[in-house]
């Protein structure tokens, strides 16, 4: 893809006229290039756009601690979205949105080869599994997806900010991060055994 810098950073992007107009700068993300675990959001906030880097703020201290519940760093993960631009009004992406998107989110997925996806919320979790999704009673469940002829799993997350809002929602999310962090483990296992 020409907007590419490399498979992981987008560096220039024109195909939404909306999240162009509304963005001030392109969010890519973050994170070793060979993580064994990757987290997809949404899209960039307010917060996300000002700083260029996704899940900072509240979401992302929630994301942070979380993770450092189950023995891992925001250093040790990659963390990305499914659009790249900040949705004026923290707007819900378009479907259009979203497949403009697609080729840049795929190409990262592909370039980070992660043990597993852990979708964080409804929209990345629909977009990915391509089917309507009761994230909150599906939290902690394991798919596979196919995305040119590889197949990754997906594990279903409810977003940090859902634990913000929601206090009931925190056992969930800590739940599924636990089992993001054992299919880590069981990963890197794996791969030392090949050797």
């Amino acid at each position: 893809m020409d907007d590419l810098d490399d498979d992981l950073t987008v560096a220039s992007c024109t195909r939404c006229p909306d999240l162009v107009e509304s963005r001030s700068r392109i969010v890519s993300g973050v994170g070793p290039a060979e993580a064994d675990l990757l987290f997809v959001g949404e899209a960039p906030g307010a917060n996300e756009d000002e700083q260029g880097e996704p899940f900072v703020g509240r979401s992302g201290d929630v994301l942070d601690d979380g993770l450092r519940d189950v023995g891992l760093a925001r250093a040790d993960v990659r963390i990305t979205n499914c659009v790249r631009c900040r949705p004026p009004d923290n707007r819900d992406p378009t479907s259009e949105e979203l497949a403009n998107c697609r080729g840049y989110l795929d190409a990262e997925i592909a370039a980070v080869d992660p043990e597993v996806i852990v979708t964080l919320g409804k929209v990345p979790g629909e977009h990915l599994l391509d089917r309507s999704l009761a994230v909150t009673q599906e939290a902690g469940t394991v798919e596979e997806i196919a995305i040119d002829g590889t197949n990754y799993r997906v594990l279903v997350c409810v977003h940090p900010a859902a634990t913000l809002y929601d206090r009931s929602q925190r056992d969930t999310f800590a739940s599924a991060l636990q089992k993001a962090a054992e299919f880590a483990d069981d990963g890197g296992q794996s791969r030392l055994g090949d050797y």
